[in-house]
């Protein structure tokens, strides 16, 4: 395996990112940077499958747009990680900020611990291959899946002792659903989101996702592997159909 080392320390982003770009042209397979701080766009637009290590915490827009590296992060993430992702998969070792996964088309981002607002915001999916996937091994803040349009957020709360306590989960949702581990008080529910049962079929559906979650990260995954779980999704296609008028 081809290995090139990058130390960030002090290094302005744009600098960085044509360092990241180069060594991919030049055909490495795995990158390790060190001493990130705060560097934004992180892995932007890469193709292919790289693997990127990142030991500090990156800046905003980690891995925006790319299809198909991974990147493993030793440490928080500020704001987006994963905004508009095609495919590929981030593991973020700590928390993140807000708008994780924002508009992701594909792929997977795995956060150990908590994320702020509007997690998974519009998220979308295109038929049934490119299905984005956002777990989240503690909690979120508030608008969790706001306008979701396709996906998966699933939320595990370990370590709580509820999985979410933050209001307007699902808030617009029109597609995709939001998978909470143990139950969801109805007043926490956005505008236009719905509680569904949550059934055997659905646990052996998102079980290789637990499991590869639980894998990253160090879990047991038998402790999660039962129906004590509640799924969140649209009332209806259309939620804000009242709010407008049709001549």
């Amino acid at each position: 395996m081809k290995t090139v080392g990058i130390d960030a320390k002090g290094m302005h982003y744009t600098p960085l990112n044509q360092k990241i770009r180069a060594a991919v042209a030049d055909g490495a397979e795995e990158i390790i940077l060190d001493n990130v701080l705060g560097q934004r766009f992180i892995g932007d637009g890469l193709r292919g499958n790289v693997r990127i290590i990142i030991n500090g915490v990156p800046g905003g827009d980690l891995g925006m747009f790319m299809s198909g590296p991974t990147c493993i992060i030793h440490g928080n993430a500020e704001h987006a990680p994963g905004n508009t992702m095609d495919s590929g998969m981030l593991v973020i070792h700590g928390s993140a900020g807000d708008a994780v996964a924002h508009s992701m088309r594909g792929g997977k981002v795995f956060v150990k611990n908590n994320i702020g607002y509007r997690g998974g915001i519009h998220m979308k999916q295109y038929e049934v291959d490119a299905r984005p996937i956002l777990v989240i091994g503690g909690t979120a803040h508030s608008f969790l899946g706001e306008y979701m349009a396709g996906g998966l957020v699933l939320v595990l709360g370990i370590g709580k002792e509820k999985a979410m306590t933050d209001r307007g989960i699902g808030s617009g949702i029109h597609g995709g659903e939001i998978v909470i581990r143990g139950e969801v008080d109805d007043y926490l529910l956005g505008v236009g989101a719905k509680k569904f049962e949550f059934t055997e079929a659905d646990l052996e559906r998102i079980a290789p996702i637990i499991k590869s979650f639980c894998e990253q990260f160090g879990y047991d995954p038998a402790e999660f592997l039962d129906t004590n779980y509640t799924r969140i999704g649209p009332a209806s296609s259309r939620p804000f159909a009242s709010k407008y008028v049709w001549e």
